[in-house]
């Protein structure tokens, strides 16, 4: 006869793992809060320095993840303040820049940090039956990978509203898709061995233009209060379809969270920079969970942090690493509107050119740093490339062709 089960909780196991998760934690909202550092270079960086980090793999995988996911609450905030075009260039600016612009940063960031909680919250439960259903689903994606991708970036450029944004939305594709197709392929040559051209790729494409933008602003305006102007029904449907999208973000590649959330926001009608706001933030910390659970189901990684993580050579344990993405997440809930409001504010006083100058100049040493000569060379292309979706109206996602011409190809 066998008696009750028991739980055993180990003390001091336990203090570590909420060590090695709160490292995470601090780890990601540093990373998150410095501007132009993309999740994926952020992640670059990880999978550099994580075999030198002492202590149990597994403790160092679930630290990586907790970071990870705390970037995707935080790298809202640099976003926001730093990538402020002056007013009249209110009209090809991001969404959430318009709302800083007008004053609502401070709402802004409350509708950031409830679209990626909410995710999460959401991802978790779906997790499995969405699993379950894109098992059986992707050996049809992977054979129609290449179509389903060109169709993906014929309706990128399609759904831009106007000739030049259509234009400029092709031209984005089309450079950053050669690009891609060019420069992935090689063999980095920097002084820390990182094994991926994406880390100056990504840094020129997306970070360095926001800042280019930003040189000669007017900077963070004063903002408002705090007060969320959308609904709680209007917040739940678009965070639920930003979960969903995030499904899509975590088992098809090439498929990005700025894409996914353009897609999700096509299928609701009447949607502005507030439900963008939403969406996006939905669909970038949704990805997180869902890719967690493809890399288990197909065995292949579909962010970088799980490429990093993966190279670590820590072990999947599934029940450690989404205690881990939990309490990241959390964390990252109510860290936005607190270190947010204080990165406005501190940014507001400062000089936005030489603020930008100097990440600009940190960006170009990373670039070398993970990849040499050309790293650099890699990063000032990108950055030519990356400027021309705001100077047409068109959307960033276009740049995305850097991973969609060369997997459809």
């Amino acid at each position: 006869m066998t008696g009750p089960v028991q739980f055993v909780i180990d003390p001091e196991l336990t203090v570590a793992t909420l060590a090695a998760i709160a490292g995470g934690i601090a780890l990601g909202t540093v990373s998150g809060l410095v501007p132009g550092i993309h999740a994926n270079t952020f992640a670059l960086g990880l999978a550099t320095v994580a075999p030198a980090v002492p202590g149990p793999p597994r403790l160092v995988g679930a630290a990586m993840l907790a970071a990870g996911t705390t970037h995707t609450f935080l790298d809202v905030v640099p976003a926001m303040a730093l990538g402020v075009p002056d007013p009249a260039m209110a009209a090809s600016a991001l969404p959430s820049h318009r709302l800083v612009i007008a004053g609502r940063g401070r709402e802004a960031l409350r509708l950031s940090a409830l679209g990626s909680g909410l995710a999460v919250a959401l991802a978790v439960p779906l997790a499995v039956p969405i699993t379950l259903a894109m098992t059986r689903l992707y050996p049809t994606v992977r054979t129609h990978l290449g179509p389903l991708l060109a169709l993906v970036a014929v309706a990128l450029v399609l759904t831009e509203r106007g000739r030049w944004p259509r234009i400029g939305a092709g031209v984005a594709l089309v450079g950053s898709g050669l690009l891609g197709v060019v420069v992935l392929p090689i063999e980095p040559d920097g002084p820390v061995a990182v094994g991926s051209m994406l880390m100056p790729l990504f840094a020129g494409l997306f970070g360095a233009p926001v800042l280019i933008e930003s040189i000669g602003g007017g900077g963070v305006p004063p903002q408002d209060d705090a007060t969320v102007a959308l609904s709680r029904r209007s917040i739940g449907v678009v965070a639920l379809t930003g979960t969903v999208a995030g499904a899509i973000v975590g088992y098809v590649p090439g498929v990005t969270a700025a894409i996914a959330a353009t897609g999700a926001l096509a299928a609701l009608s009447g949607s502005g920079p507030r439900e963008f706001v939403v969406a996006t933030s939905g669909v970038n910390t949704a990805t997180a969970v869902f890719a967690l659970f493809a890399l288990v189901a197909l065995e292949t990684p579909r962010t970088g942090v799980l490429v990093a993580f993966e190279r670590t050579d820590a072990p999947l344990a599934v029940g450690l690493l989404l205690v881990s993405v939990t309490v990241a997440a959390t964390a990252g809930f109510v860290l936005v509107p607190l270190v947010g409001d204080r990165y406005l504010a501190v940014v507001g006083t400062l000089d936005t050119t030489r603020l930008a100058v100097a990440v600009l100049v940190s960006l170009v040493g990373l670039g070398w740093l993970f990849a040499g000569p050309i790293g650099v060379a890699s990063l000032a292309a990108g950055t030519v490339i990356g400027l021309v979706p705001a100077r047409c109206g068109a959307r960033r996602a276009n740049l995305m062709g850097v991973l969609l011409v060369p997997l459809a190809l």
